[in-house]
C-alpha cells in the first residue's frame, strides 16, 4: 500500500461547482442559465487543451472570457461589455460543493499537506478560495501560470511535487474531471475520482484507484489509508 503523505486536488469541478455561475447566467438569459453555463464550461475546458496544444498560453481569465463569447455568439445571445465583466467576474465566486468546507476540515485535522493544483492562474484560485473564506484549509496554492501550460500536461502535475517536496508516489491527487484523473494517473499520482452524479470514466488507458461520490468520502478513505 502506498504510503499517502499529502493530499492534491483539483479546484473546478471538484471542491468548487462551476455551474453556480448558472444562476447570474439566468438572470441575463431567462430559461437558458443551465444552457449558458453548461456550454461556457464545455469550451473553457476546449480551448485549454487547444492552447496547450497549439503552444500558444493565455490566462485562465482570458480562456474563460473567450469561450464565453463563443457561448453567446453560438447561443444567439447578446452580450454587452457590462453583462461580460459580470459574468466572467462570477467565475471568481464560485461556490464551493456543500459538503467541502466540513471535509476539509476533517482533512486538515489529519496533519498532512494539503494543496489545490488548478488550470486557474495565482488570480483566479485566491479569488475563489478566498471568497469561499476556505484558505486556511491549504499549504499550497499551485497554478498552471507557472509553466504556462493547462492541464494534463505532466509539467503541470510536477509543481505539486516540487511545491511539497514530496514523490509523486506519496500524493493522493483528487478530482472530478475524468480527463484530469486520467492525466494524474498517468503522470504517477494515485488518484481518487470523485463521481458526484454517475458519470462515466475516459477511455484514456488509465484507471482510478479509488472512486467516492463527494469530498466527505475522500475524508473517510484518507482515515483509512493514514491507519487513524
Amino acid at each position: 500500500m502506498r504510503q499517502i503523505r499529502g493530499v492534491v486536488f483539483d479546484l473546478y469541478g471538484t471542491l468548487f461547482d462551476v455551474h453556480s455561475v448558472a444562476g447570474l447566467c439566468d438572470s441575463f438569459y431567462p430559461g437558458r442559465g443551465r444552457e449558458v453555463s453548461t456550454l461556457w464550461r464545455q469550451k473553457q475546458l476546449e480551448y485549454t487543451w487547444l492552447r496547450s496544444l497549439m503552444d500558444d498560453y493565455v490566462s485562465f481569465e482570458d480562456a474563460t472570457e473567450h469561450s464565453l463569447l463563443f457561448t453567446c455568439k453560438h447561443l444567439g445571445l447578446p452580450l454587452n461589455e457590462a453583462t461580460r465583466l459580470k459574468l466572467c467576474d462570477e467565475y471568481l465566486k464560485i461556490k464551493p460543493y456543500p459538503e467541502v468546507p466540513a471535509a476539509l476540515a476533517k482533512l486538515q485535522s489529519m496533519g498532512i499537506p494539503l494543496a489545490i493544483l488548478s488550470n486557474g492562474s495565482v488570480n483566479s484560485i485566491r479569488s475563489v478560495v478566498t471568497n469561499a473564506g476556505l484558505t486556511h484549509c491549504f499549504s499550497r496554492l499551485l497554478s498552471v501560470e507557472d509553466v504556462k501550460v493547462f492541464k494534463p500536461h505532466a509539467s503541470v502535475y510536477m509543481l505539486a511535487e516540487k511545491a511539497l517536496g514530496l514523490e509523486r508516489s506519496n500524493l493522493l491527487f483528487v478530482s472530478s474531471n475524468a480527463w484530469d484523473a486520467s492525466g494524474a494517473r498517468h503522470f504517477g499520482f494515485p488518484v481518487c475520482w470523485i463521481n458526484r452524479v454517475g458519470n462515466t470514466f475516459e477511455e484514456l488507458g488509465q484507471t482510478p484507484d479509488y472512486v467516492v461520490g463527494g469530498l466527505d468520502e475522500v475524508a473517510t478513505l484518507m482515515k483509512k489509508l493514514l491507519d487513524i
